[in-house]
């Protein structure tokens, strides 16, 4: 991260980030938009949502008709799904800028 400090007509000076990556092939920092190089999913999210998916789609027209749970089961659903949600909101995430 390169930072630049530039001095306006009006003698105000302001503060500018520039984000680099290192590239092998260029021997030298790349400037590069921040927005463009960061994706909100990686790719192996993005693999772990599709096989989800399928395996959501799929596994009904496979499997045979299963009994139904018992009732107490079905009322942790909800509450296991809460506290995933607070370990996710939680989390610190890679992608601080």
């Amino acid at each position: 991260m390169d930072v630049k400090e530039v001095t306006n007509s009006n003698g105000t000076t302001t503060t500018t980030f520039e984000y680099g990556r290192l590239f092998s092939s260029q021997g030298k920092y790349a400037k590069r938009n921040v927005s463009s190089t960061m994706s909100y999913f990686s790719l192996e999210s993005m693999l772990f949502l599709i096989c989800l998916t399928a395996l959501l789609l799929l596994l009904p027209l496979i499997l045979p008709p299963l009994p139904p749970p018992p009732p107490f089961m079905l009322l942790l659903i909800p509450i296991f799904i809460f506290i995933l949600l607070i370990i996710l909101a939680f989390m610190p995430s890679n992608n601080v800028i």
